[in-house]
């Protein structure tokens, strides 16, 4: 007979705040709600989760992936977690059945809890259900993506922390009204020296910003896209670029002076900067030369696509590749906030195929990346039938729904199975999602 519920000895789901780097991805992607964060921490509702692991493969440092054993009535809550600056010391098993019983200690068990939260359809003004846009993101790498090397360097690593050197660092935005002056972005390029710092196209590093906190403690990583292809911004060199926006104002519009995009805007040629990672085993570009890749972003989510962009440039300059389509749809709110406006221009046509979406240009009407898919339509959904042709979405969090809707219309305007479409492109590992 088992023992009460109360008395149950549970396995809590944990993140581990020393190696979180406050992406966010475990939030966006959890299907139940159960992760949640402040300024401090990121932490996971034990009355919501269900273990379902969907956040465990998308994490890119591994902070998710863990767990403590606890009495169920006495597991942490969320007011505990969010004070944490570490995880909590493992409770001896011997402690655990004192507390539980013995009855209860023969109980210990790996499974779910017996009651989980199951989230409710959300449906949209039209009375249609909402796409849990999460869910269909792939958590594995395309098959013949390259292997990528992660967490080098972290607060549990055998070192802590790499130092870089700035060897470059170029505005890539114009200066006007709407880009409103100080809210630039900048190309910035790294050194590491003789340091080991292998990436690929997708991954992405932390930088750790000099002094304190306002509660007097280190600053956190902030995470950042690589914007280089694996070879190096400067090829042979070891070396990455990183494409990085100057924040002033958080996304409702309230003055906020971002710690780490400021820090990295000002800095000048030869100052040094402290690095962990590499992060990101899923969002990897494939290394199949025919493979096609469809790109879509916004603002700095720019970044991954154009280290995929320049390696199959690269590639093509070398005459190692065989064909397969670049197709990039592009959105900012005006052509001057656009990152590499004009070095995308100068691209071959016949090389990739850009498509550009402007939200706030004076006299025109608003234009959204979705927009620009389905005036597209007629290529995108040849493309979605195509086992190898890939898709990654990278921008702000509020774009993730309105791309895969554009696609779920493309797909069912040209009479195909969406359901089926879509449970291909996440078990194929073809639609890979990286907002924020």
């Amino acid at each position: 007979m088992n023992a009460p519920t109360e008395a149950a000895v549970i396995k809590q789901h944990l993140i581990d705040p020393e190696i979180c780097i406050r992406c966010n991805t475990c939030e966006s992607i959890c299907p139940v709600g159960a992760i949640t964060h402040d300024s401090n921490n990121y932490v996971v509702d034990v009355d919501k989760c269900n273990w379902c692991n969907d956040c465990i493969s998308p994490c890119p440092t591994g902070s998710i992936d863990n767990y403590r054993k606890v009495l169920r009535i006495k597991a942490y809550s969320l007011e505990e977690q969010l004070g944490w600056e570490e995880l909590p010391a493992e409770i001896p098993s011997s402690e655990l059945a004192a507390m539980a019983g013995d009855a209860a200690a023969q109980t210990v068990s790996d499974a779910v809890p017996e009651e989980t939260a199951t989230p409710e359809p959300v449906s949209d003004p039209s009375g249609q259900t909402q796409l849990n846009t999460s869910a269909l993101g792939a958590t594995l790498p395309p098959w013949s993506a390259a292997h990528a090397y992660t967490n080098l360097y972290g607060p549990k690593s055998a070192q802590k922390t790499v130092t870089a050197t700035v060897t470059g660092n170029v505005r890539v935005t114009e200066v006007g009204k709407t880009a409103g002056g100080d809210y630039d972005t900048h190309h910035i390029v790294l050194d590491f020296g003789s340091m080991p710092f292998p990436v690929l196209e997708g991954q992405s590093i932390g930088i750790i910003p000099p002094g304190l906190d306002a509660k007097g403690r280190p600053h956190h990583a902030r995470q950042y896209s690589i914007a280089s292809p694996r070879n190096g911004e400067r090829p042979g060199y070891n070396n990455l670029s990183l494409t990085i926006k100057r924040v002033l104002e958080d996304h409702a519009g309230q003055p906020v002076r971002g710690v780490a995009s400021n820090f990295m805007c000002d800095l000048k040629v030869g100052d040094k900067v402290e690095v962990i990672g590499p992060f990101g085993t899923s969002f990897l570009m494939p290394n199949h030369p025919r493979s096609s890749i469809v790109m879509i972003c916004t603002g700095t989510g720019s970044a991954p696509m154009r280290a995929m962009t320049e390696w199959r440039r690269r590639l093509r300059q070398s005459g190692k590749f065989e064909g397969g389509k670049l197709l990039l749809f592009f959105g900012a709110r005006t052509q001057e906030e656009l990152p590499y406006f004009g070095p995308l221009q100068s691209l071959p046509k016949d090389f990739i195929d850009i498509n550009f979406a402007f939200s706030r240009t004076a006299g025109q009407p608003k234009r959204y990346v979705q927009d620009a898919m389905r005036e597209r339509a007629a290529d995108l959904a040849l493309l979605l039938q195509d086992p190898n042709t890939y898709f990654y979405v990278c921008g702000l969090k509020s774009m993730e729904e309105g791309v895969v809707l554009a696609l779920r219309d493309v797909a069912k305007a040209a009479g195909l199975d969406w359901e089926g479409i879509a449970a291909s492109l996440k078990r194929d590992a073809r639609l890979h999602l990286e907002t924020y």
